[in-house]
C-alpha cells in the first residue's frame, strides 16, 4: 500500500536537476542551470523577445516542494495513471515489464543514455517483447519546454524519431537563450513545418497536457532527469544496461545463475 509524505527538502541526486545549479561549463553540452532555466535569468535575445514564446514549464525554487504530497512507494496504478495526453511508448503494451522514462530534451545524462544504453535494452527486451519503455517529458527550462512542444507536435510515429534527434543535436540548439529557429530545425527533419510549430506554442490545450505530466511526476517523487520507473520502483539515477538488466530479469523469472551465464553481446 502507498503512503503520502509531505516533503519540505528534496535531496538531488538525479543527472540533471531542475532544482540544483549544476556547474555548467558549456549549456549546449550540459544543459541547463536554474540561472538560465525557466524561472529566470533568460537571455534577452532579439528572437526571445520578438517571439515571446511561452513558458509552459517553469520551475520553482526548491521551497515550492514544502507543500507538495509526494506519493511514497506508489503502487502500479499510481504510477501508470494518465492525462490528457496518450502515453508515447515503445514495445508490446501487455509486456511483463514497464520502464518509464523522465527526461529533459537538454539533458546531457538523457543523451549518454540515449546512445550508450537505450540501443541494446531495445534489442534485449523491448524488440523481444519483454519490456514495455515509455518517456514522460520532464522539461527543464525554456529551451526544453520549446522543444517538446515541437515533438508532441510532431506525427506521433515519429516521436521517438525525433526524440533521438533532438538529443543527438543538442550543441546545435540547445543555449542560455530560447532559440527557436534552432529547435524548429531539428524537428524540420521529421517533417514538421514553421507554422505547425508556432500553432503548437499556442495551443494551450497540450500545453496544460504536458505540464500535467510534469507536475504527476514530481507527485510520484521525480526530482531530475533522467529518472525511472521500473515498474513501480522509482530510481533516481543514470542507469547502465547492467543495472537495468539486474532490475528486469528477476521480474521475467530469470534464475540468478542463467543471468551470470546471461549472452552479454
Amino acid at each position: 500500500m502507498s503512503s503520502v509524505l509531505v516533503v519540505s527538502v528534496m535531496t538531488l541526486v538525479a543527472g540533471c536537476a531542475s532544482e540544483q545549479l549544476l556547474q555548467a561549463n558549456n549549456a549546449a553540452n550540459q544543459g541547463e542551470t536554474s540561472s538560465t532555466s525557466a524561472y529566470g535569468g533568460l537571455g534577452a535575445s532579439k528572437q526571445t523577445k520578438t517571439s515571446a514564446p511561452f513558458n509552459p514549464f517553469a520551475d520553482h525554487s526548491s521551497t515550492s516542494y514544502g507543500g507538495r504530497q509526494i506519493i511514497s512507494n506508489p503502487s502500479m496504478d499510481e504510477v501508470m495513471k494518465v492525462g490528457a495526453l496518450p502515453e508515447m511508448s515503445l514495445g508490446r503494451g501487455d509486456a511483463p515489464v514497464t520502464i518509464i522514462k523522465y527526461a529533459s530534451l537538454t539533458c546531457p545524462y538523457c543523451r549518454k543514455f540515449q546512445k550508450e544504453v537505450f540501443p541494446q535494452l531495445k534489442r534485449d527486451y523491448i524488440d523481444r517483447g519483454k519490456v514495455r519503455f515509455i518517456i514522460r517529458e520532464f522539461p527543464i527550462g525554456r529551451s526544453s519546454g520549446n522543444a517538446t512542444i515541437a515533438l508532441r507536435c510532431a506525427r506521433p510515429e515519429t516521436y521517438f524519431t525525433l526524440y533521438s534527434k533532438f538529443l543527438e543535436q543538442q550543441g546545435s540548439w540547445v543555449s542560455q537563450e530560447v532559440r527557436l529557429d534552432a529547435i524548429h530545425k531539428v524537428a524540420a527533419q521529421v517533417g514538421l513545418s514553421r507554422a505547425e510549430f508556432d500553432a503548437c506554442l499556442k495551443n494551450q490545450a497540450m500545453i496544460e497536457g504536458l505540464e500535467w505530466i510534469k507536475d504527476r511526476g514530481r507527485t510520484l517523487g521525480v526530482i531530475g532527469t533522467p529518472n525511472f520507473f521500473v515498474q513501480n520502483k522509482l530510481v533516481k539515477k543514470v542507469l547502465t544496461y547492467a543495472d537495468l538488466k539486474a532490475m528486469i530479469d528477476p521480474l521475467l523469472g530469470v534464475p540468478v545463475a542463467a543471468q551470470n551465464t546471461a549472452d552479454t553481446r
